[in-house]
C-alpha cells in the first residue's frame, strides 16, 4: 500500500477516534451523557449490521454462545468504555480523559500476564513504567481522585479487558460482525442504564443532531472501518502503535474546540504516556516470537 495513502488513513482514524472526546462533551450540552453514548452507538450499531448483513455479507455466528460472548465484549468495549467517558467528560477536560483512556495498551499488558500468562519482553514492560509514570504526572503529579478522573481510569480497564476477551474469542467470529454487533449490544445496556442511573434527556436542535450523525458515523463506523482496514493492509503489531496519536487529537481538538488549556504537567505527563505506549505496541520480531510461543 502506498506509505503516503497509509499515513493520511492513520492520521484520519486517530484524528477521528481523538476528536470524539472534544465533540461529545459538546454534546452534553444537548442530551444526558449516557443517553447520548446509547444513540450514538445504537444508531452505528444498526447502520453496521445492516451492511455486514445485506452489503458485504459476512458469516454471522451459528452458536448461542457465540452471540452471548459479543453481548459481553459489548458490555466491556462498548458500553464499560463509553459510559465512562461520556459521563467522565461533565467533570475534567476532553484532553485529559482521552490521555486517561488511551492507556489502555498499558494495561493489557498486566491483564495478558495475570490472567493469560502471556510473555512480554523488557522493552514493552519499560513502556508500562513509563506510562504510569505519565499518568501520576498528568494527574498534577499528585492522587487527584476526582469523578472524571477515576472514570477515566475505569474506562482504560474496561478497554484492556475487552481486548483480552476479543483476542482470545476473535478468532470465531467475523472482525465486521462482532464490531457491529458488540456496537449494538452495548449501545442497549447504556440505553437501560441511561433509564436506571440518570435523568435522561434529549434537546433537538440541528446542533445536536450534526453531533449524533458525526458520533455515530464518522468517529464510529468510518472510523472503525478505516482502522480494520489499515490493520489488514499492514502489520498490526506496528499499526496498532499508532494509536498514541489519538491521544493528541484529543488534547488538541480540546483546545481548538473548546478553549482548554494544556497545563505542561498534561503535555509532560501525556508525551511519556505516548512514548509507553509506542514500547508496548512497536514490538520487534523478537517480541512476537515470545507472544506467539505461549
Amino acid at each position: 500500500m502506498n506509505k503516503v495513502i497509509f499515513g493520511l488513513l492513520v492520521i484520519l482514524t486517530t484524528a477521528l477516534m481523538g476528536s470524539s472526546f472534544a465533540i461529545g462533551k459538546i454534546g452534553l450540552a444537548y442530551t444526558s451523557p449516557m443517553l447520548l453514548a446509547a444513540i450514538r452507538f445504537i444508531l452505528a450499531g444498526l447502520i453496521m449490521a445492516i451492511i455486514v448483513v445485506k452489503l458485504i455479507k459476512r458469516p454471522h455466528p451459528s452458536k448461542t454462545i457465540d452471540w452471548a460472548k459479543l453481548a459481553i465484549i459489548g458490555l466491556f468495549q462498548t458500553a464499560g468504555v463509553m459510559g465512562c467517558i461520556f459521563v467522565g467528560l461533565r467533570t475534567i477536560s476532553a484532553g485529559e480523559l482521552s490521555i486517561l483512556t488511551f492507556m489502555n495498551p498499558l494495561l493489557v499488558i498486566i491483564f495478558g500476564t495475570l490472567f493469560c500468562k502471556t510473555r512480554y519482553a523488557p522493552q514493552q514492560w519499560a513502556g508500562v513504567f513509563l506510562g504510569f509514570i505519565g499518568v501520576f504526572i498528568t494527574m498534577g503529579a499528585h492522587l487527584d481522585l476526582k469523578t472524571g478522573t477515576l472514570l477515566g481510569l475505569m474506562s482504560a480497564i474496561s478497554w484492556s479487558l475487552a481486548t483480552l476477551l476479543m483476542k482470545n474469542w476473535g478468532h470465531a467470529i467475523d472482525t465486521w460482525v462482532m464490531s457491529a454487533y458488540q456496537m449494538l449490544c452495548g449501545g442497549v445496556l447504556l440505553l437501560i442504564g441511561s433509564y436506571l442511573f440518570e435523568q435522561p434527556f434529549f434537546i433537538i436542535t440541528t446542533a445536536s443532531m450534526l453531533i449524533l450523525l458525526w458520533l455515530a458515523i464518522m468517529a464510529s463506523i468510518v472510523q472503525f472501518s478505516i482502522w480494520f482496514f489499515l490493520l489488514q493492509k499492514g502489520d498490526s503489531a506496528k499499526t496498532s502503535a499508532f494509536l498514541f496519536l489519538a491521544p493528541f487529537f484529543g488534547v488538541l481538538s480540546g483546545f481548538i474546540l473548546l478553549d482548554e488549556p494544556v497545563h505542561w504537567y498534561v503535555a509532560l505527563g501525556g508525551s511519556l504516556i505516548f512514548v509507553g505506549i509506542f514500547l508496548v505496541n512497536w514490538t520487534s520480531h523478537q517480541v512476537a516470537t515470545i507472544e506467539k510461543s505461549m
